[in-house]
C-alpha cells in the first residue's frame, strides 16, 4: 500500500514538486510537468514523453541531456490533458519541431493527438512515436494497437540520443521508430497496486497464482499460473519474446541483444537478479549476443509486484545511440559535457484548473447568465453523485480495464463543478460556463474519460452560447454536437461497448421528446431512463475499442463504465430540470 501522503487528490502534484525540488541540476517545473533545467540548441528537435503518473522513473526521471526534454505528467495512472501536452511542447520547442513519444494507451493517444494538431495549428512541426512493446496485448499482426511498458525506455533513449547527436525531426522520429519496432517486452504480476488514499488495491491477483501478461494498470493477463520459481519465470519470460522475434531478426544465434529486465514495484533488486541470473544464461543457450544489460525500476505501478523483460534487438546505428551517454535523475550513462543552466524560477504546479479560471469572461445576457446559475446547480449534483458511485464505477471498469474510471470522473466532476461555479461568480453566460467546465475536466481528469467529456462539454458550450435562454430545441442541438465531438474523437460507433451505447439512445430519446412538444424536464427524463436502460444492455456486449478491447471475454455479463457513468449524469441532473421548472 502506499503509506505517506498527504491529501490523495494532490499528491501526483506534491511529487512533482519533490521530485523538481530534488532534482534542479535536471528539471524545473512547467505546468502540466517538468522539462530540462538546461538550455536546449537552437533548432534541435524536442523529444517529449509523457503519460500517467505513478510509473517513476517513467516520465519525469528520464528528462535531462541524452534523452527527453521534457515529460508530460497526468495524474495517477491518468494521461494528460491535451492543454497539458500542449503547454509542455511548448515551453521546450526551441525551433526544430517537437518528438512526441508515449505508450499506446486509448487517452494517452486521444490527448498527444489533439496537442499535436493544435501545435501544427501554430505552425510547429511535429511527429509523433507510440510505443507498443507489450506482445501480450494484441496479436502480432495487429502490432499497432499494442500497449506501451517499459519498451519506453529504449525508445526514448534512442530518440534522445539522436537528438542531442545532430539529427532533425524527421530523423529522430525514423530511428524512435525503427527502435520500436525492434523492441519486444512480457510481464507477469503477482499482486495489484494501492493509490494513495485507496482502501484496497487497485486490482488484485489471487494468492498463490501470477497474472500472465498483466498490464501496469492492471490490465488484465492472458492467463493465470501458479507463482513459478525464479528459474521458471525466466523460462516463461524469455521464450516468450524468443517466439517473436522482430521483423530484420532472422535468427537469434549470433544476433545482439540489449535485456532490460524490469521490477514493478514491490519486487526488488536482490529477486530480479535471481531471475536475470536464469534470463542471462537462457539467452546465451539460445546463441544470443547478450549487450548491455539492465536489471532495475524502468517502469513501476507504486507498489505493484511484478516484473517484465524487455528485449531489444539494435542494429549497428541503434546501439550506437542506445550505448551514447545520458544524464538524467534515473537513468546515466557515460560522460555528458556540462549543459548551460536556464536562470529561471521554479514553477508549482497547477491543479486547480488554470489561468483561464479567473480571467474575464465574454459578456453575457441575464438570460443566459440565470442559465448558468442552473449549469452550475447541474455540475455540482453530478460531482454528488459520481462521489457516491465512484467505487462501483471502478470495480466495473477493473473487470476487463484498468479499474481507475470512477477515479477519472471523480476528478473530473469535482474540476468541473468547481469551474462552473467561478465562471458563475464571474458573470458568464451559459456558454462560457460549460466551456470553462470542459477545460477543467478534461485538464483535471486527465485519461479517455478526460478528453472524452471535455471534448463534449466543449461542443455543447459553442451551441449554447452567451445571448440566449437555451430552450429544449438549444439543448438538445447541443447533445447532438456532444455526441458527434465523442464520436469523431474517439471513433466509437453504436455496438463497441463505450459510453457512445448510452449516449446515442439519450440523444435520441431528447430530441424525439422534444420534438413532440415535451417540456426540457420531461424530455431528459425520458432520455436518462433510455440511458440507462442502454448503459445496462452493454453487459451482453464484447467491446471491440478501448483498454478492454485484448480481453474482452472477461468484460461478458459486465456493463461498461463509461456508459453507466454517463447514464449516472443524465439520471442526476434529471430532477434538478423538474425542481427548477417548477421555480
Amino acid at each position: 500500500m502506499t503509506r505517506l501522503y498527504n491529501d490523495p487528490a494532490e499528491f501526483a502534484a506534491e511529487m512533482t514538486d519533490g521530485f523538481v525540488a530534488a532534482n534542479p541540476q535536471y528539471v524545473r517545473s512547467v505546468r502540466g510537468g517538468v522539462v530540462r533545467s538546461t538550455r536546449i540548441p537552437q533548432g534541435a528537435p524536442a523529444l517529449v514523453v509523457g503519460g500517467g503518473s505513478g510509473h517513476y522513473p517513467a516520465f519525469a526521471g528520464l528528462v535531462g541531456p541524452g534523452l527527453a526534454h521534457a515529460a508530460v505528467m497526468g495524474d495517477l495512472f491518468a494521461s494528460p490533458s491535451a492543454q497539458q501536452v500542449h503547454t509542455v511542447a511548448t515551453a521546450v520547442e526551441s525551433g526544430g519541431g517537437v518528438l512526441l513519444s508515449y505508450g499506446n494507451y486509448a487517452g494517452d493517444v486521444l490527448n498527444f493527438d489533439a496537442a499535436e494538431r493544435r501545435l501544427r495549428e501554430e505552425g510547429i512541426a511535429v511527429e509523433t512515436v507510440r510505443v507498443t512493446d507489450d506482445i501480450s496485448s494484441a496479436p502480432r499482426d495487429e502490432r499497432e494497437k499494442r500497449r506501451g511498458i517499459a519498451g519506453d525506455l529504449v525508445v526514448f533513449k534512442v530518440a534522445g540520443a539522436a537528438a542531442e547527436a545532430g539529427a532533425d525531426l524527421a530523423e529522430t522520429a525514423r530511428l524512435a521508430r525503427l527502435a520500436n519496432a525492434r523492441t519486444r517486452s512480457f510481464g507477469v504480476a503477482f499482486s495489484g497496486c494501492t493509490l494513495p488514499g485507496a482502501p484496497e488495491p487497485l486490482f488484485t491477483v489471487p494468492a498463490g497464482r501470477m497474472g500472465v501478461g498483466m498490464g501496469i494498470h492492471g490490465e488484465p493477463g492472458i492467463d493465470e499460473t501458479d507463482v513459478p520459481t525464479a528459474d521458471g519465470l525466466a523460462a516463461l519470460l524469455v521464450s516468450a519474446l524468443l517466439d517473436e522475434l522482430p521483423d530484420g531478426v532472422d535468427a537469434v544465434r549470433g544476433t545482439r541483444v540489449v535485456p532490460l529486465l524490469n521490477g514493478l514495484g514491490a519486487v526488488k533488486y536482490e529477486e530480479l537478479f535471481v531471475v536475470y541470473r536464469a534470463v542471462s544464461r537462457l539467452l546465451a543457450e539460445a546463441g544470443a549476443i547478450v549487450i548491455d544489460p539492465h536489471v532495475g525500476e524502468f517502469c513501476t505501478s507504486f507498489d505493484m509486484a511484478g516484473a517484465s523483460l524487455t528485449l531489444f534487438w539494435p542494429d549497428a546505428e541503434l546501439e550506437a545511440l542506445w550505448t551514447a551517454p545520458a544524464d538524467t535523475p534515473a537513468f546515466r550513462r557515460g560522460g555528458m559535457a556540462p549543459a548551460e543552466p536556464v536562470e529561471t524560477a521554479v514553477e508549482t504546479v497547477d491543479t486547480a484548473g488554470g489561468d483561464a479560471d479567473t480571467a474575464g469572461v465574454a459578456p453575457a445576457s441575464p438570460a443566459s447568465r440565470s442559465a448558468a446559475e442552473r449549469i452550475a446547480r447541474a455540475f455540482a449534483v453530478v460531482r454528488a453523485a459520481i462521489d457516491d458511485a465512484a467505487d462501483e464505477l471502478g470495480r466495473i471498469d477493473a473487470v476487463a480495464g484498468d479499474g481507475d474510471h470512477g477515479i477519472g470522473m471523480q476528478r473530473g466532476t469535482r474540476a468541473a463543478a468547481d469551474a462552473a461555479s467561478r465562471a458563475v461568480a464571474l458573470g458568464a453566460g451559459a456558454g462560457t460556463t460549460v466551456d470553462r467546465a470542459a477545460d477543467a475536466w478534461a485538464e483535471r481528469a486527465g485519461g479517455t474519460s478526460g478528453a472524452l467529456w471535455g471534448t463534449a462539454l466543449a461542443a455543447a458550450a459553442g451551441v449554447l452560447g452567451d445571448e440566449d435562454l437555451p430552450t429544449p430545441a438549444a439543448v438538445s442541438a447541443a447533445v447532438s454536437a456532444a455526441t458527434a465531438a465523442i464520436q469523431s474523437a474517439g471513433g466509437a460507433t453504436l455496438g463497441d461497448k463505450t459510453m457512445v451505447d448510452a449516449l446515442l439512445p439519450f440523444r435520441d430519446t431528447l430530441a424525439a421528446r422534444v420534438a413532440a412538444g415535451d417540456d426540457l424536464a420531461a424530455a431528459w427524463a425520458a432520455a436518462a431512463d433510455a440511458a440507462t436502460d442502454a448503459a445496462a444492455a452493454t453487459a451482453e456486449l464484447l467491446p471491440r475499442l478501448g483498454r478492454a478491447r485484448p480481453h474482452a471475454e472477461h468484460s461478458l455479463g459486465t456493463p461498461d463504465a463509461g456508459a453507466t457513468s454517463l447514464a449516472l449524469v443524465a439520471r442526476a441532473v434529471a430532477p434538478l430540470l423538474t425542481r427548477e421548472d417548477a421555480r
